[in-house]
């Protein structure tokens, strides 16, 4: 006869039944107590009841945004600061309204409201789709400062173009040049542990650690909360933003079988580069040397910013009239999920979308499906290879009710497509680094601009035409064709789609 179990094995399963039961309801109740979307409550749920334990220390983790107290306290600090500067932009190069589509306006006014940031007009655009030439344009404008290089990434990874990038800001420096680098702490962390940042560093160029991620900060700080901005500004003259990274595509993530990344970059002139300016000086200063900027009056302080950071009005360069979004956590948190909402409303006749991650929560699933309902030609470019297999999946999961809605999805077959583009009528344009899912519009620090031209959307809208004919038009048959286990991998994804 086996003998009984020891009486100690009644008392410790006991316990941790206890423990995780009321663990589990109680981080249940605090998931559904943060009225968050729906979709998004639901999946935080389905991981706290069937993962004991471990899905507690997810959510504890991950599950809400908790930003470092350090970083709230500077906050808190430079908000006078920033909210001034905000109000003295509202005179800079004021946009004739009467002269654009009237549709516009709302969103205009919506994006204001959100964030304070007024459209300016007079800017030029150009459009850099060549890694190469995207990567020689930013060279030749470091080349050429004679004031300061301010550099702001994701992600930063030596090797090919880049090493040429890191040659000519040393330069930049030895002639005088004030040379600042602000890096994203995980998706730039091979670089700021590698040897150029030494190189950089001991050659006086000056590079900052973007909210800054390990196991113990995990603790006590949400630690995907990430800076998704890609920015460049040259002399406050010159502005770079849009999708890609410093990185040479010829050499990145080349192993992970999705081909070379696809990416676009505007290079502006025009007073909205102020607007891009005051941004990475904002976010500079919150990682770096916050205390250096204060001196005696809120006026001095502005001024002793706009003096050794190069932000000031700049002069005519273009006909555009282009607004800044920068979103993120701790702004007006909803504000990019807002404006798309209010852009695929707007949409009278032609919607055209392109992403690297698709993964929609339900009133932008809502959004694309009703304006396919009301005859308006919903295009979406997706990659058809994706980097990340739960995101692929969580997309594929939607193709069949958009369709069915009149949604054309074309799936790029020319490398991952990373390019983030939205064209609305023909009228005006989003573009930036915001991708279609979750993380960009809750978890990130990102650059959006809208602009209302429908000379710019016409030339977006050529290149996006372009990234279709390269692509595959999906058909409802194709996903018929697809097997149970990829249905059931789609679905399981799609569990869990809100938190991607």
């Amino acid at each position: 006869m086996d003998s009984e179990p020891h009486w100690s094995y009644h008392i410790v399963s006991t316990i941790l039944f206890i423990a995780d039961f009321t663990i589990r309801i109680g981080l249940s109740t605090r998931a559904i107590l943060k009225k968050r979307p729906y979709g998004v409550t639901i999946a935080w749920l389905i991981i706290i009841l069937l993962l004991p334990f471990i899905g507690a220390i997810i959510y504890i983790l991950f599950g809400e945004n908790r930003i470092p107290e350090k970083r709230v306290e500077r906050v808190q600090k430079s908000l006078k600061h920033y909210q001034a500067w905000l109000h003295s932009l509202s005179s800079r190069s004021p946009v004739d309204w009467s002269t654009i589509n009237p549709q516009c306006r709302p969103l205009n006014n919506q994006a204001y409201r959100l964030i304070g940031i007024p459209a300016m007009n007079h800017n030029d655009l150009h459009i850099i789709t060549s890694p190469e030439e995207i990567m020689r344009s930013i060279l030749t404008d470091i080349e050429k400062a004679q004031s300061s290089c301010h550099l702001q990434f994701y992600i930063w990874e030596d090797g090919g173009m880049v090493d040429e990038i890191v040659q000519a800001l040393i330069r930049a420096v030895q002639r005088g040049v004030t040379c600042r680098i602000l890096v994203d702490s995980i998706g730039s962390r091979d670089f700021l542990r590698g040897k150029s940042v030494t190189r950089l560093r001991e050659a006086g160029v000056k590079v900052a650690e973007s909210l800054p991620a390990g196991i113990f900060k995990a603790f006590f700080a949400r630690i995907d909360i990430r800076n998704h901005r890609k920015n460049v500004i040259i002399d406050g003259k010159i502005a770079y933003t849009g999708s890609q990274n410093m990185v040479d595509p010829k050499i990145f993530k080349q192993d992970e079988g999705v081909g070379q990344w696809i990416d676009m970059m505007v290079r502006i002139r025009g007073p909205v580069v102020e607007s891009l300016a005051g941004t990475f000086i904002n976010d500079w200063f919150l990682e770096t040397d916050l205390d250096e900027s204060r001196i005696r009056s809120l006026q001095e302080d502005i001024e002793y910013i706009r003096k050794t950071a190069d932000i000031y009005p700049g002069e005519k360069a273009g006909s555009y009239p282009v607004q800044l979004v920068p979103s993120g956590p701790g702004l007006a948190a909803d504000a990019i999920h807002k404006l798309l909402l209010t852009t695929l409303y707007s949409a009278r006749r032609e919607i055209i979308l392109t992403t690297p991650y698709f993964v929609p929560d339900d009133t932008l699933l809502t959004a694309f499906k009703s304006a396919a309902e009301r005859g308006v030609n919903v295009r979406l470019i997706l990659p058809k290879k994706n980097d990340s297999k739960l995101v692929q999946f969580a997309s594929q999961a939607h193709y069949e009710e958009l369709m069915k809605a009149g949604v054309n999805i074309f799936l790029f077959t020319g490398g991952l497509l990373h390019s983030k583009t939205i064209t609305v009528d023909g009228d005006f344009s989003l573009f930036g680094s915001v991708n279609l899912d979750m993380r960009s519009f809750w978890l990130n620090f990102e650059i959006t601009l809208l602009i209302y031209s429908s000379e710019f959307t016409d030339k977006m809208r050529t290149l996006q035409k372009d990234y279709e004919l390269q692509s595959q038009h999906l058909q409802l048959h194709d996903l018929a064709s697809r097997p149970l286990t990829m249905k059931f991998k789609e679905n399981v994804a799609l569990l869990i789609g809100p938190l991607l």
